[in-house]
């Protein structure tokens, strides 16, 4: 499928984004990444934080294409569109970060400790990695957002 696909099937709706409002997403996920780092903190907490980093870098990439997720299943829209903006490769990067967020949202709603000090940094690791990817990215096809 396609983001016009989806866009056809009421999932996405058209967005226009600007340099301001993709400056100000990745303000949120350099904070997160920052914040993420912190020893004082919960895993839980800190995964979870990583874990809004990468979304942010998700819907970089969906409002740079164009297209914003409607209401219901925004995160989840968003992290499967990663490999329909940055290609099949990233498919599974998608899952990967479709089980973080079922684990986030564990650990955000149903009990504490979902989360170990391991998946938070493995995650604030693929977020950094993935800050790359969008930068690059955007350079490539959006030049004019950065």
């Amino acid at each position: 499928m396609s983001l016009k696909e989806w866009a056809d099937n009421g999932w996405l709706r058209p967005h226009q984004s600007s340099r301001e409002e993709i400056a100000g997403l990745l303000t949120i996920v350099d904070r997160d990444i920052a914040d993420a780092a912190e020893r004082g903190i919960s895993a839980d907490w800190r995964f979870g934080i990583a874990y809004n980093a990468a979304l942010k870098l998700s819907t970089i990439l969906l409002h740079a294409s164009g297209y914003r997720p409607e209401r219901t299943l925004q995160h989840f829209r968003a992290i499967q569109a990663l490999p329909l903006i940055l290609g099949d490769h990233r498919k599974d990067d998608a899952a990967y970060l479709d089980a973080c967020r079922i684990k986030r949202n564990t650990a955000e709603y149903d009990v504490a400790g979902a989360a170990t000090d391991a998946d938070g940094k493995e995650l604030l690791e693929f977020a950094k990695t993935l800050r790359k990817d969008v930068l690059g990215w955007l350079k490539k096809h959006h030049a004019g957002l950065l």
